[in-house]
């Protein structure tokens, strides 16, 4: 019998690639802060996120009450790496999500100036009584910049 090796797709190994970037990032946060002490404020946002992951049903309550207990006991975020094995890398350490930035509202402006010649050409051709001619230039250049409205409005939303 035949061996078969699976496929693999490129969009596969970029997302692989990408995946271990971010974990590359999330360590390198973790060492650098290893040895600075833990605030009290740290300590809530820590105990919130293992009360987050005991309401999703990871922790048991005992295993709960055992993590909070050491978490209480602990000094560095250096400590914290036993409180939190086989569970989610607790929000501090991530990166924060990067601003959408304002590109995509200069892309529809790019869109926009792009459709316009098209746009008063085809209200030209409607002032002027060619119907046909004022549909062909026209109804495109306004679906365009519709679409590229919708397309940079979507950036803020996401947010």
């Amino acid at each position: 019998m035949v061996e078969r090796r699976p496929t693999v797709r490129p969009g596969d190994l970029m997302g692989r690639a990408a995946a271990a970037g971010q974990e590359a990032r999330v360590v390198a946060a973790r060492r650098r802060v290893a040895n600075v002490r833990l605030t009290d404020e740290e300590r809530r946002v820590f105990t919130d996120e293992l009360a987050e992951q005991f309401a999703i049903g990871r922790l048991d309550e005992l295993e709960l009450h055992r993590r909070v207990d050491l978490l209480n006991e602990a000094v560095t975020h250096g400590d914290l790496q036993p409180i939190f094995s086989g569970l989610p890398t607790p929000s501090p350490y991530r990166p924060a999500p990067r601003p959408t930035g304002r590109w995509r509202w200069a892309a529809f402006v790019g869109a926009v100036w792009l459709a316009a010649p098209f746009f008063l050409l085809g209200l030209g051709f409607l002032v002027f009584g060619r119907e046909v001619a004022a549909a062909i230039f026209g109804i495109p250049a306004v679906l365009w910049t519709a679409v590229a409205f919708r397309w940079a409005r979507r950036g803020q939303q996401t947010k």
